[in-house]
């Protein structure tokens, strides 16, 4: 995928190492992460805590973006009535935006999309004509068909 094409990729902290988390990036060519965790710490993984984050993909020369509090998780009401409010249209079309300007990864903390509030947001992505990529593994991807039955009712998150 090329910057500025409507193309994004989603990746999952989970239990990675930094030096993994960091191949992975660089092996797709990522160069922008947007942090779309509510709150961006870790107490068992604390590199992946924003600043040590910020500060290792720097040195790779990745910028970050934290949009957690725009696009995070735990909403009251579910996570798929959010996606129905300006609040979250206005948050897409920021995320938008910076993925419009260089190859870019939402990061939660979920490794797997389908169990995670990631899949709304790429959801309203796909919907606007995005193609979204979700790395599972360094060599591993998964993109949901438009037949596929969706693992989970909207309404459950």
């Amino acid at each position: 995928m090329t910057q500025g094409k409507k193309n994004i990729y989603t990746l999952g902290t989970s239990n990675r190492t930094l030096e993994e988390f960091l191949e992975i990036l660089q092996a797709y060519g990522i160069g922008r992460v947007v942090d779309v965790r509510r709150f961006p710490t870790s107490s068992r993984y604390p590199w992946f805590n924003k600043e040590p984050l910020t500060q290792a993909l720097k040195g790779k020369g990745i910028s970050y973006h934290h949009l957690g509090e725009e696009l995070g998780g735990y909403r009251r009401g579910g996570y798929q009535a959010f996606t129905q409010t300006p609040a979250f249209q206005e948050a897409l079309k920021k995320l938008e935006a910076l993925a419009l300007e260089n190859t870019t990864a939402i990061i939660c903390a979920e490794r797997l999309p389908w169990r995670c509030h990631r899949r709304f947001i790429t959801q309203a992505l796909e919907e606007t004509g995005w193609r979204v990529v979700h790395i599972l593994e360094k060599d591993r991807t998964w993109q949901p068909s438009k037949e596929q039955p969706t693992l989970f009712h909207r309404e459950e998150i």
